[in-house]
């Protein structure tokens, strides 16, 4: 019998799916790395395994201590799976911009959710850095995660989404397109596709008041680039050590309004009902279309499931209120 011996051990082999009727205007074979069949339907269920196997390997978290981690929603989902079955306590601490569905399903999975205000600065004590930071040093036996920081993160995807692109496309692959938040899915695969093949060129997928494209060009941590946006998942308004600048060829820029239409598009034209980044990466896509020849084999990666948006991108009202449909 053929049988996972429990639900981690069917995280990863991912597949490929070829895009259509949003990349017709585009030169090239277009394939989507469909993070969603991951049991968390994210892409960070892989890096939230291997950073607790590091952990627990380091002796950093012990028998029943506590996980404690600022998470735009995936992540914590990918630790509420590991926290479940190897006896852990969770407590996820998230910016009030991020959707109700993704904290409801924290909870639904046994986790203890805080939810701070979204528009302070990283270093202001009511953020989710800093509340996440304060809890993991009151709390007795806990582990803050800093999967910004957290090296596991990037190696997590070395060492399985990287093999896994450059194996379904037999070593075809020429470009290799995300979306950015703390760099561990662009650092981690850009690293592994390139020592495969330098010339692969690794593109990442920014958002209108985050901070990588400006430095990453011009290396100034600009913090005028620095407003609220509602696009979740990517962006940043600090640097997190998981992003590798070196392994990324450029970022493009992607809008909140259009991170949003493309997100819906690609759930009516394309049959992918993706999360809020999904949306963002197919435009910044789009956007890079110059840079794609007809012999080129592009991977785009979709990190979540759109069931984490319904109350936003997929409710007409939310996106009214937005400005982003007429």
């Amino acid at each position: 019998m053929e049988y996972a011996k429990n639900i981690l051990e069917t995280i990863g082999g991912t597949p490929l799916v070829k895009l259509n009727k949003l990349v017709e205007n585009l030169p090239c074979l277009v394939l989507a790395k469909y993070e969603t069949f991951n049991p968390g339907n994210s892409v960070k269920d892989r890096m939230a395994l291997q950073m607790v196997a590091d952990a627990e390997e380091a002796g950093l978290l012990k028998p029943g201590g506590t996980i404690i981690e600022g998470t735009s929603g995936n992540t914590g989902m990918g630790l509420a799976l590991v926290a479940v079955i190897k006896g852990y306590k969770l407590i996820c601490v998230m910016s009030a911009k991020q959707s109700k569905e993704k904290s409801d399903i924290l909870k639904a999975m046994g986790s203890e959710v805080h939810v701070c205000p979204t528009d302070v600065a990283p270093e202001d004590p009511r953020s989710y850095y800093s509340t996440a930071r304060r809890l993991a040093s009151e709390i007795p036996n806990s582990w803050y995660v800093n999967q910004y920081d957290n090296p596991s993160n990037a190696k997590a995807h070395f060492l399985s989404t990287g093999p896994e692109i450059w194996e379904q496309t037999n070593g075809k692959v020429t470009h290799f397109v995300v979306g950015v938040g703390t760099g561990g899915t662009v650092s981690g695969v850009g690293k592994y596709l390139k020592s495969k093949n330098p010339d692969v060129k690794v593109w990442g997928v920014d958002t209108y008041g985050s901070v990588f494209k400006k430095y990453h060009e011009t290396g100034i941590f600009d913090e005028k680039e620095i407003y609220p946006y509602s696009t979740e998942g990517i962006g940043e308004d600090i640097l997190p050590e998981n992003v590798n600048f070196e392994v990324i060829d450029g970022f493009t820029k992607v809008t909140d309004k259009d991170a949003a239409v493309y997100t819906q598009r690609l759930a009516k034209e394309e049959g992918m009902f993706l999360g809020n980044s999904a949306g963002a990466a197919i435009k910044g896509l789009l956007q890079l279309k110059e840079h794609f020849t007809k012999d080129d084999v592009v991977v785009i990666l979709f990190h979540d499931h759109g069931s984490r948006y319904v109350g936003k991108v997929f409710n007409d009202d939310w996106m009214r209120e937005k400005g982003f449909l007429e």
